[in-house]
């Protein structure tokens, strides 16, 4: 493999020398900054020899080369640009760029984005409530014909609107540590707006606010439950306060007077000014979506339908998380949400594309993607079907949506919208009314139908396959020598081959395919796990040896005596910290016993700077052996969790 070659390549379709301010890699990923992202040609890059897939992420082009490769191909790119590896030494600047749209649509990204899983639990509670309650036999529900059930129905109901009820808590919150605020005075402000002394906001125009007399000035005492907007702009307001305070107060007086008065201010600006301008806001803008979505009908839906998948690869769907939470928290008057049923539609269309490609391609590298891919795009998580299949191949994304727009033309029809947040997909039946199942059903069904079917007639119009082969099958005859030539030169010892491989941290065991990092999810590194850690500890997982470990130490490589290649990556975007918190026991080349200790790292200092502690254990070659992954809810080192067939 000519490293020279495929360096120059990359800096030829990134834009050249000229475009390229800073070069890094970890353990699989080659992460390039460029000054203009526009100049990059992914479809190139794609075809390049080694280059696994492609992936721009904020304002940073990665390039998935895999374990050992990466380190070879940033080494050579270094030294043709004559520019050293490291992070660009303005990170933060650049995350500052662009216009203002899309700084808005990070920052709406980056507040809701830690709150969903607590907005997705109300929501899949809501619907299990939905089923028990819903008038589905008959004119009856299942608590009509088992009262024993009327109980079990009340407590889930509380628990689902709970979240929903003290949404602007978990705003607050979010929202003051993003504008830079003290995260637990916004979650004061967000109790402050949901106090059950003020008239709740689902009881304005039913009953009467209660009155605060403060000198003559009469305030209208009304909570802010289910409202979006307000809370923005009340933490907005607080974390400005509260940093003003912080450079103007007296140190021996700052942890004092600074949260009174920022409470207190901010407190009097929320009940007179800013929360009852922007409820009705909030109110305007749900129902003015609501009525152009219902009153141009399927027309509406199916031109929303295809444009939600260029919205997502923009980012800007993120920025609809306001708006959605909105239509549910008050479907009373909406009727519910429109853009989750349109964010199912677009995922069952890319997941059938991808599957109509998996049984239509001969290309096994590609089989292998879009076999994980597919599945995990129709449960709701569409970006390795994405970026790994559809859009490298461009018309099967043009045919997911269509299939999208029509699927979601007859929901908007038939007036389907959904009740409450969750998976978006397959699983989207959680959200629905019972009333609505039949007609969600019919319009993933449409979705998916269309979608596979235009792929087929793509794939065989456009001659898709004999594009993708050429690009893929003197890489495979290539590499297929290079292999054959080091089996010759250097035979493996197979005496004491390992066939079974256990757990090397304790906790939850998931396919790779279930990871959070998408470029992990479309296994285009390696078949393997997901390892949501309960501690902070690495094992060797198997007998081997220490083949790579990785100058930040997060990441580490072990070869067993089979040769097989083993690649154990310790947090997401964990590259970003350069070693801190982290600790290695072993060195390269360390002959290592399943248990022994490999590295260490603190788990809470990962979270604190942003990073996820989620831990991939890869079989990055697997020298033609079968990888069986077995998933494990509490695993600890004697747990098998692989085999190698």
């Amino acid at each position: 493999m000519d490293y020279a070659k495929i360096a120059s390549q990359v800096i030829e379709h990134v834009g050249g020398k000229q475009n390229i301010k800073s070069v890094q890699h970890c353990a699989t990923r080659l992460r390039l900054q460029l000054k203009d992202n526009d100049l990059r040609n992914e479809d190139a890059v794609s075809d390049i020899e080694g280059v696994k897939g492609v992936f721009l992420t904020q304002s940073q082009f990665q390039i998935i080369f895999g374990s050992g490769l990466v380190n070879l191909v940033c080494d050579e790119v270094q030294k043709q640009l004559g520019i050293a590896v490291d992070a660009p030494a303005d990170a933060e600047k650049e995350e500052k760029k662009g216009n203002v749209l899309q700084r808005l649509v990070k920052l709406l990204s980056d507040i809701f984005v830690p709150i969903i899983p607590a907005i997705v639990a109300g929501g899949l509670l809501m619907g299990v409530n939905n089923i028990l309650t819903a008038a589905m036999f008959s004119g009856k529900s299942v608590i009509d014909l088992y009262p024993q059930f009327k109980g079990l129905a009340t407590a889930i109901n509380m628990f689902a609107s709970a979240p929903f009820a003290f949404l602007p808590v978990l705003i607050g919150f979010s929202a003051t540590k993003k504008f830079g605020g003290n995260p637990y005075l916004g979650a004061a402000m967000g109790m402050i707006m949901v106090h059950p002394d003020l008239l709740s906001a689902y009881s304005i125009g039913i009953a009467k606010a209660p009155v605060w007399d403060i000198f003559g000035f009469k305030i209208q005492a009304i909570g802010y439950q289910g409202t979006v907007l307000p809370v923005l702009a009340v933490a907005f307001i607080l974390a400005t306060i509260e940093k003003k305070l912080h450079k103007v107060t007296p140190t021996w007086l700052d942890n004092l007077t600074t949260p009174l008065i920022s409470i207190m201010v901010t407190s009097f600006l929320t009940f007179i000014f800013v929360g009852p301008v922007l409820r009705e806001a909030g109110n305007l803008l749900a129902d003015g979506i609501t009525w152009v979505y219902n009153t141009l009908g399927f027309a509406g839906g199916g031109l929303f339908g295809l444009a939600y998948a260029p919205i997502c690869l923009t980012g800007m769907h993120h920025s609809f998380i306001a708006i959605e939470t909105q239509l549910i928290a008050a479907k009373a008057t909406t009727g519910g949400s429109f853009i989750f049923t349109t964010a199912s539609m677009n995922n069952v269309a890319q997941g059938a594309a991808v599957l109509a490609v998996l049984f239509l391609t001969k290309n096994e590298k590609m089989k292998s993607i879009c076999s994980a891919s597919g599945v995990s795009a129709l449960l709701g998580i569409t970006e390795p079907a994405m970026f790994g299949v559809t859009l490298k191949l461009k018309y099967p994304f043009y045919a997911a949506i269509i299939g999208s727009a029509v699927g979601n033309a007859y929901c908007a029809a038939t007036g389907v919208l959904a009740q409450a947040l969750g998976a978006a997909g397959l699983p989207g039946f959680l959200s629905m009314l019972p009333k609505d199942y039949l007609n969600f059903a019919i319009g993933l069904l449409l979705s998916m139908g269309v979608s596979a079917v235009l792929t087929a007639v793509f794939w065989k119009k456009f001659n898709i396959e004999g594009e993708d082969l050429k690009a893929e099958t003197p890489a495979k005859e290539e590499k297929a020598e290079e292999v054959k030539e080091i089996e010759v030169q250097e035979p493996v010892d197979t005496t004491e081959e390992t066939n079974e491989l256990y757990a090397p941290m304790k906790g939850e065991v998931l396919d790779v395919a279930k990871s959070a990092d998408p470029a992990f999810a479309s296994k285009a590194m390696g078949e393997g796990v997901a390892i949501n850690p309960s501690e902070g500890i690495v094992y060797a997982p198997a007998d081997g040896t220490i083949s790579l470990i990785f100058p930040t130490k997060h990441a580490m490589g072990i070869t067993l005596n089979s040769g097989v290649e083993l690649l154990i990556h310790a947090g997401i975007d964990t590259v970003k910290m350069n070693g801190e918190g982290f600790e290695t026991f072993v060195e390269t080349g360390a002959k290592v016993k399943k248990g022994d200790k490999l590295l260490s790292f603190d788990m809470d200092l990962v979270k604190e700077k942003g990073y996820k502690t989620q831990t991939m254990f890869l079989v990055a070659d697997a020298k033609g052996k079968e990888v069986e992954v077995v998933e494990a809810a509490d695993a600890d080192n004697n747990t098998k969790i692989m085999n190698l067939k």
